[in-house]
């Protein structure tokens, strides 16, 4: 008989992936089942350890989701069977959520359960729409109130007369169906109708959207708005606030939608970046990486790494790949003792660094002129040396190492493959103008690829879309496909990319004062 499992009641947070607890991620890592709600951010579950088996349980007000009686059936039995299973839930799993009848069940089952608090959505809504649940001049008081399925059972579940005025602030969750007759309920109780209200839809994320007004008007601004589920209701003094406290939806890149075509490994830190700006990165991996269909070449010049005075990294792909087969073949870091190292761009560089091998040259100039002029003059005549790189690249850089009188061993890491088919109708799903508003290209293969998923009118898909590449040679690229090309970065970097895009739509969206 298995071992008995566990369960862990985990709050995902109100929305942005990041704000889910340190303590809720290391659950998540360690999980052999996931159930996760509606409101749980996918990126959240590219934390999960492969093999986990993610579930989707999704209850959202007016959705279709399973029932609560099947999630409790799948906690008992996954637990039963000696599993570990995290009940990822959006915002805190207690706070006007299922959790604590989850909790109920698992106790009297018998079954070892952990609670992994949340940020519960009040918290995230007011501090990322520029409000304060409580301020020492405006409000020391706050409640929070879930609205039920009819005015009816409104007035007979919460007492009005005392709700009305009991606190300075009032946070009302799932009133938006019925706004209008919250409001009213709350004027006629004693609230004044000139009280500062505010709704705040998809609260943390960059599609937040939030509208201000008072009891009289709020359900006609927030309806007129378009606003609808999930939304938070706050009342009080403290909406006043908003104007000096904003800080989300002013950031530079707020609400735009940006299409990621980098590989999955890769994205994380280029998605970061975005959201750092308030955008929207959607991940759309135009390259899958691979190891290369011959791993012959590769295995025997790590076996005769003494025969080289310089190995050459170009990326960290490159770095990622040569360190894998130097493990394989039962070897580290010190084979490298007897060559020189060359990294090209700063994170080739901090590859290496992570491994513990420090450069010996990092060139400023990342393209094949400024390597040639870099390390030129420190190559003995007839200097060896070895490139591993992918399998498909430009000729520019070994041709110029020869040209300079260097022996030149270029020898396939790793491949960059297309999509899927999955995955390129997943893409091609995805660019359209009305849902995207930029395209980020980080190389020459993410805009080959890309154009070769959407077919020949990949022209015309991307016309209306602004356009950003991560240096000249990619943008040549973009061009030669018949693409325009809005922003190109200043330097070969990921950062230096987004810098492009910020200052692009800072210039008014067409590049221009």
């Amino acid at each position: 008989m298995a071992a008995p499992g566990r369960v862990y009641l985990v709050g995902a947070g109100p929305g942005d992936p990041e704000l889910i607890t340190t303590r809720g991620l290391r659950r998540l890592r360690q999980a052999d089942l996931v159930l996760y709600d509606a409101l749980v951010h996918p990126d959240q579950l590219h934390a999960a350890r492969p093999g986990a088996e993610l579930v989707f349980v999704g209850k959202r007000a007016g959705r279709i989701g399973e029932r609560q009686a099947e999630i409790n059936r799948r906690l008992v039995e996954a637990a039963r069977a000696g599993k570990t299973v995290v009940r990822l839930k959006g915002g805190d799993p207690y706070l006007f959520g299922r959790g604590s009848e989850e909790a109920e069940l698992l106790a009297a089952e018998g079954i070892e359960f952990e609670v992994v608090p949340g940020v519960p959505s009040p918290l995230a809504a007011t501090a990322y729409a520029g409000l304060s649940l409580t301020h020492r001049e405006l409000a020391s008081s706050v409640a929070y109130v879930t609205a039920t399925e009819s005015v009816q059972k409104d007035r007979t579940d919460h007492d009005w007369a005392k709700l009305a005025t009991a606190t300075q602030t009032l946070v009302i969750f799932m009133g938006m169906r019925k706004l209008d007759s919250l409001c009213e309920l709350l004027i006629e109780h004693g609230r004044p109708a000139d009280t500062p209200a505010a709704v705040v839809q998809w609260a943390s994320l960059p599609k937040q959207r939030t509208v201000v007004g008072t009891l009289a008007d709020i359900h006609a601004l927030a309806s007129s708005a378009g606003l609808g589920l999930p939304a938070l209701t706050i009342i009080g003094e403290v909406v006043r606030l908003r104007e000096n406290l904003r800080w989300f939806d002013t950031k530079p890149l707020f609400g735009k939608r940006a299409l990621v075509t980098r590989a999955v490994h890769q994205a994380g830190s280029l998605t970061e970046l975005l959201r750092d700006e308030g955008a929207q990165p959607i991940l759309a991996p135009t390259i899958r990486l691979a190891p290369p269909e011959d791993e012959g070449p590769l295995r025997d010049a790590v076996r005769r790494l003494d025969s080289y005075e310089w190995v050459l990294f170009t990326s960290s792909n490159a770095v990622d790949a040569f360190f894998t087969m130097l493990r394989d073949q039962r070897l580290d870091p010190r084979a490298l003792a007897g060559a020189k190292v060359c990294a090209i761009g700063g994170k080739t560089q901090a590859s290496l660094d992570a491994r513990g091998v420090l450069a010996d040259l990092v060139p400023s100039d990342a393209r094949a002129e400024g390597v040639i002029a870099a390390l030129g003059p420190l190559l003995s005549k007839r200097a060896r040396v070895l490139l591993p790189r992918a399998e498909v690249a430009r000729e520019v850089l070994p041709e110029s190492l020869r040209a300079a009188g260097a022996e030149v061993d270029v020898v396939a890491a790793y491949r960059n493959l297309p999509p899927d088919d999955p995955q390129a109708e997943r893409i091609r799903a995805l660019v359209d103008p009305s849902e995207l508003d930029l395209v980020l290209f980080t190389s020459s293969s993410t805009v080959h690829n890309l154009c070769s998923v959407l077919g020949d009118d990949a022209a015309a898909r991307l016309k209306d879309i602004d356009l950003f590449s991560i240096g000249p040679i990619t943008t040549r690229t973009a061009t030669e496909l018949g693409l325009r090309v809005a922003g190109t970065a200043e330097q070969q970097t990921i950062e230096s990319l987004v810098d492009a895009v910020r200052a692009y739509y800072a210039m008014g969206g067409d590049g221009k004062p």
